[in-house]
């Protein structure tokens, strides 16, 4: 008897979105909170291998997570969970572009980290949002308390228009 692989297997692909539902992502700029992701999450790459007994599962080639409110793309995502189901850890790397309106955050990889409720940006991370941008060497967001850390920061911003006298 042949065994299907993982991916294969009706279901599957229903189950990790399941999962990913949990995932959250940090706000950068503006007054939003924490942006928790509801209802489906669609995530497409070229390739997708899941280890059921190690409860990973590694999407590679072209990686795109989709909500109804944002995108994230990566040339590789690989998602960790628990037996029961939750998301502990999520590493996306090559290409990190996370977009959410007019917000685009981009990084060489980043490090969702459930337990610690953060997410951590490396590798040349810069956010932009208009014409605002934040540049530095890593990004750390900690979601519980809507607070940013930029090692090594660089801020530009667009001042407003003064209004007349």
């Amino acid at each position: 008897m042949s065994k299907r692989p993982f991916f294969e297997t009706p279901g599957a692909l229903f189950l990790l979105l399941f999962l990913w539902g949990s995932f959250s992502v940090p706000s950068s700029f503006g007054e939003d909170k924490l942006i928790e992701t509801k209802g489906p999450v669609v995530i497409t790459s070229a390739t997708l291998t899941a280890d059921n007994k190690a409860r990973t599962a590694l999407f590679e080639g072209s990686v795109v997570a989709r909500t109804e409110t944002m995108k994230i793309h990566a040339d590789r995502m690989l998602v960790f969970y628990a037996e029961d189901g939750r998301i502990t850890k999520i590493e996306a790397d090559g290409n990190v572009r996370l977009i959410k309106g007019e917000r685009v955050i981009t990084a060489a990889k980043a490090t969702y980290l459930a337990a610690e409720e953060k997410v951590i940006f490396d590798g040349q991370p810069k956010a932009v949002e208009g014409r605002n941008i934040v540049t530095g060497t890593r990004m750390i967001y900690l979601m519980k308390e809507d607070r940013s850390l930029v090692e090594n920061s660089k801020v530009f911003m667009e001042r407003s228009p003064s209004k007349g006298p």
